[in-house]
């Protein structure tokens, strides 16, 4: 119950900031908090494939990309706003996801994670070399441009990265609170014993996986529009991967506080690397690296979980108590 509260005064907080933003002109603080709840949005989809299903999903990045050119292939094509297309953008990227789970879940663990950031590279590879999808330059959605309301175009975009921020965390929630919940944490602990037991490991696999690859493709097709540009150099990038495994890893893997932790804690150190301590490129991306092996040093299962035991927060916990009767009957 407190959970469910929580996340209510979240979003209406949220709403009641875009509602202001154009009183006082918070135009590079709304596309500032866009950025981070979309973020936080693609790492809490990560984590729910690594820290609750146990794949490790290397090549996530496929579905931004995918997601990301459904909605601007198909706002240009049809000549529509792209807001009316972003539905379509989550669509095609779970179906991608149902397709590639049909090849990818013949891997396991390593080949797994290698295999997915293969098929991400071969996609990305074949749209830049397909000039009927914008080949190596993209999209720009300059044709569809006015039909887009630039007075509210940031304040929208904050809207709808707050709406998917709070629509992942709390959909996490409701889902590992559900019996598919149970049974990937069951499949995530040990996948032959939870077999055994009579838990489909293929089918709730299957399920989060198309789930986080039809969030993924969502978040990634906003954060593009609001950038009116995209090419498949950006939304294939790497980069998009290493941004969740860091948020996820040092805000704590497994948990659903951990991806807002994380969240908060990149963003506060991007902007001190890149603008206090002016580092760019391998400088930054080692700067990066040396801060998340140092939480991985020191809190080996992420910051949030070692704030959890030490002050007893409960937060969005997910655990399984057994009913007081049964405990009885077995004491």
């Amino acid at each position: 119950m407190k959970a469910a509260i929580a996340l209510i005064v979240f979003a209406a907080v949220a709403a009641v900031v875009g509602l202001l933003a154009p009183i006082y002109d918070w135009a590079g603080g709304l596309r500032f908090a866009s950025e981070m709840f979309l973020y936080l949005a693609m790492a809490q989809m990560w984590n729910l494939l690594a820290g609750y299903a146990g794949l490790l999903c290397m090549g996530q990045q496929m579905f931004i990309g995918l997601g990301t050119y459904a909605l601007f292939y198909s706002s240009l094509q049809f000549n529509v706003s792209p807001y009316w297309v972003m539905p379509l953008a989550a669509v095609f990227a779970g179906a991608m996801a149902a397709l590639a789970a049909l090849f990818m879940f013949r891997l396991r663990v390593i080949y797994f994670a290698i295999g997915t950031w293969i098929l991400s590279d071969m996609i990305a590879s074949f749209i830049s070399r397909t000039p009927e999808l914008g080949g190596a330059s993209g999209y720009q959605l300059s044709e569809v441009l006015p039909l887009i309301n630039f007075d509210w175009f940031d304040q929208v975009i904050f809207w709808i990265a707050a709406g998917l921020a709070y629509a992942a965390v709390w959909g996490a929630y409701a889902l590992m609170r559900s019996s598919i919940g149970l049974g990937l944490m069951s499949i995530r602990d040990n996948d032959l014993a939870a077999a055994s037991l009579g838990v489909d490991v293929w089918i709730n696999r299957f399920i989060v996986f198309v789930i986080a690859g039809a969030g993924c493709g969502l978040a990634g097709s906003v954060y593009f529009t609001a950038q009116l540009a995209m090419g498949p150099q950006q939304a294939f990038d790497p980069n998009w991967v290493v941004a969740m495994l860091f948020i996820t890893i040092v805000g704590g893997i497994g948990t659903l506080e951990g991806p807002i932790l994380g969240t908060a804690i990149y963003f506060a150190l991007r902007e001190v690397f890149t603008n206090v301590l002016d580092l760019s490129g391998a400088w930054y991306l080692i700067a990066l690296g040396g801060a998340a092996m140092i939480v991985m040093l020191y809190a080996p299962t992420g910051l949030w979980p070692e704030i959890r035991d030490r002050f007893g927060i409960a937060g969005l916990s997910v655990r399984r108590r057994p009913p007081p009767g049964l405990i009885a009957k077995t004491s």
